[in-house]
């Protein structure tokens, strides 16, 4: 689970198995607990969102703050860049 706001929102697209597809990154910003002390947290996390996950998240806007849950997953089997898997997003 992370939260942040839709910095970024593709158009809602279908996989060649007519499967909804929606990608966006995801702006989080927080405070964190690390050796004892407070540390300020800033990424961008690339997301992509699938079936009932994507219909929910094109009815979403850049800017706005969502809570997202998933799993993390290499982008493809060539590029280890990490991606967030949504299952299920809500507004914050």
């Amino acid at each position: 689970m992370i939260e942040g706001e839709i910095a970024e929102l593709e158009g809602l697209r279908y996989t060649p198995a007519g499967l909804a597809r929606v990608a966006f990154k995801l702006r989080h910003s927080s405070m964190q607990q690390e050796a004892g002390m407070q540390r300020q947290v800033q990424c961008d996390v690339p997301a992509l969102a699938l079936g009932e996950a994507a219909q929910q998240v094109s009815r979403l806007q850049t800017g706005q703050m969502v809570r997202a849950e998933g799993f993390l997953a290499q982008r493809s089997l060539k590029i280890a860049q990490l991606v967030l898997h949504i299952d299920n997003v809500t507004l914050r």
